[in-house]
């Protein structure tokens, strides 16, 4: 199968062109099966005109092959239809997958919103409507032309009943689209909205049951829900009404064509062959517009599914390289990095510039609100700055492809997640596991021990309903999947947050460790104990570089409390330069 391309825009417009080519190709298939629906009214109309008149048995004989022949390719291409449309719809998603779930990661990344769970979902649904019977209806009204046709070819009369029947149903089906498209693409958006909601709140299901919060939040949960439901009961009753009346009208024009029939029949215009022959035909001629009424909701629903998925595609702001790059030795250099949010005025970061060798250990402290966490992700790539460029070995850490970034780097965000899996799924990062670099990073954040006393050691499963890690213990699995591999940057993100003492010496002989296989170290935390073992200290104060420098150099820095001090309150602060000198022992 052809890759799909790294442009979403050239995405959107490869599968366009494919999605065209395969409902071509479909609705060739259409006309032929059209074609060979006329085998059954025609079949009726011969043996009333030739057989029971001639009282041939060999003639019923010749017409029923025939009919039994071309019912049989009938059946035949219909069964390939079927698997166009299924290939259309797994070709569509094999496409989209990937990219879609990389292109809502991004947008969470840098909007806040957690998408990509509503992108799966949507290319789920569009999958299941390609595949269904829904998409053909259009296709088969295309050709429905043909049966009104031989109306004509049987009495004019004939084909002006099935013409004001069309008419008829057209009506209804653009009163049906007047009436409800509106209300239902709200109400399909009021539902995403109330979904993204309650999974977002049920993230913190524990504070909301400790704190007493779910009575609030059942009140705003409701009152979503019945805005969203009233607009879908209305959208359902506007349909079934059209629904409704639609088959009644189709009742009426069988009747009218009975009707018609009789009274040429009456004046001998026409054989009693023609009668119901007419009347299957104008039956084949509106089924597909009353099932196009019918599956009106299907297409208004899964239009609006592939209008946010190509909109998440087109409005993606995250390219990455895709050719892999080899695990490399070179120094972190940060080169006046500036960074403010998506939307945001005030930047959080401020031309930071600094640089740091392999086997050298940052510390960096600061108060809440400093942008300690933002500089840390952008040292690994997960935010792109405005301004500047984080390089590793020459590299821009965003635009690195993320595969082979991974071999080089380590990270332990502040707020520790483990993904649904065993321990030792989660420390080798979701890839296949190799038990002895599993071992390595495991005893070198001294965590080995603590994961044999678990249920299952390695085996036991971290994943919703499971077995349930403490803070600390998930803080120090998580320090060993930042040290699988053996990365060549290390950054650290409050890693003592949730550790006792014994944790923290753990870590500190891990960060030792890494520092003495060449590891670049970025450490961001209070605790002066972990502070102790770095090589230079930068002070961060909204966003800009206070001071930066070796340890023991930067004088004052951690008071016998622990406390971080960043200036004395007395003393005036100084101008910053965009990129502050290191400060020399």
């Amino acid at each position: 199968m052809k890759a799909a391309p790294s442009a979403p825009d050239g995405l959107v417009r490869e599968l366009q062109r494919s999605f065209a080519g395969g409902l071509a190709y479909a609705g060739f298939l259409s006309l032929c099966v059209n074609i060979l629906l006329l085998t059954v009214p025609l079949f009726m109309l011969q043996v009333q005109e030739r057989v029971i008149v001639s009282r041939s048995f060999d003639t019923l004989t010749m017409l029923l092959v025939i009919a039994v022949g071309a019912l049989f390719l009938y059946g035949a291409i219909e069964f390939i239809r079927s698997l166009t449309f299924q290939a259309m719809a797994s070709i569509f998603a094999r496409r989209l997958n990937l990219p879609a779930l990389e292109a809502a990661v991004s947008t969470s990344l840098e909007q806040g919103s957690a998408q990509a769970t509503q992108a799966i979902r949507d290319l789920n649904d569009i999958r299941y409507f390609i595949a269904s019977s829904s998409i053909a209806t259009p296709l088969e009204a295309a050709w429905s032309p043909i049966f009104l046709a031989v109306l004509f070819a049987f009495h004019p009369i004939y084909g002006l009943v099935g013409v004001i029947s069309l008419i008829i149903l057209l009506t209804l089906g653009v009163l049906a689209d007047v009436l409800t498209r509106r209300v239902m693409k709200e109400a399909n958006e009021a539902g995403v909205d109330s979904v993204n909601d309650v999974g977002a709140s049920l993230r913190h299901a524990e504070t909301i049951e400790a704190m007493g919060m779910l009575p609030a939040l059942a009140k705003r949960w409701r009152g979503k829900q019945v805005a969203m439901i009233e607009l879908l009961d209305l959208g359902t009753r506007r349909a079934k009404f059209i629904a409704a009346l639609t088959r009644s009208s189709r009742m009426t024009m069988q009747l009218a064509i009975y009707a018609t029939g009789a009274t040429l029949i009456i004046k001998n215009e026409v054989t009693v062959g023609t009668l119901m022959a007419a009347s299957i035909l104008l039956g084949r001629l509106l089924a597909p517009f009353d099932s196009m009424i019918n599956d009106w909701r299907a297409w208004v629903l899964a239009a609006a599914a592939w209008k946010r998925v190509r909109e998440l595609l087109l409005t993606r702001t995250s390219q990455r390289q895709t050719i892999p790059t080899p695990v490399t030795t070179g120094d972190l250099v940060i080169d006046r990095v500036v960074y403010a949010p998506p939307g945001a005025e005030q930047t959080v970061i401020k031309s930071v510039s600094f640089s740091l060798s392999p086997g050298e250990v940052l510390g960096i402290v600061g108060p809440s609100g400093a942008g300690k966490s933002t500089l840390a992700r952008l040292l690994v790539g997960v935010l792109k700055p405005n301004v500047g460029g984080v390089y590793l070995d020459g590299h821009n850490v965003f635009l690195w492809e993320r595969g082979s970034f991974g071999d080089m780097v380590g990270y332990l965000p502040q707020s520790v997640s483990l993904l649904n899996g065993t321990i030792a799924e989660n420390i080798a990062r979701m890839r296949v596991p190799d038990p002895a670099s599993i071992l390595e990073a495991s005893r070198t954040a001294g965590v080995h021990e603590l994961i044999g006393r678990l249920p299952l050691g390695y085996d036991t499963s971290v994943a919703d309903g499971d077995f349930r890690l403490s803070g600390g213990q998930r803080q120090r699995i998580g320090l060993a999947r930042a040290l699988y591999g053996s990365p060549r940057l290390l950054v650290l993100d409050e890693p003592n947050a949730n550790l006792d003492a014994e944790g923290e010496q753990s870590l500190i002989r891990a960060i030792n460790a890494a520092r003495e296989t060449g590891a670049m170290v970025v450490l961001i935390a209070h605790r002066p104990s972990v502070m102790q073992i770095v090589d230079k200290i930068m002070i961060l104060r909204e966003g800009r570089i206070a001071q930066f420098g070796p340890r023991s150099s930067i004088a004052g820095m951690i008071t016998p409390g622990g406390l971080v001090e960043i200036e004395p309150a007395n003393k005036p602060s100084k101008p910053l330069e965009a990129r502050p000198r290191e400060v020399t022992a």
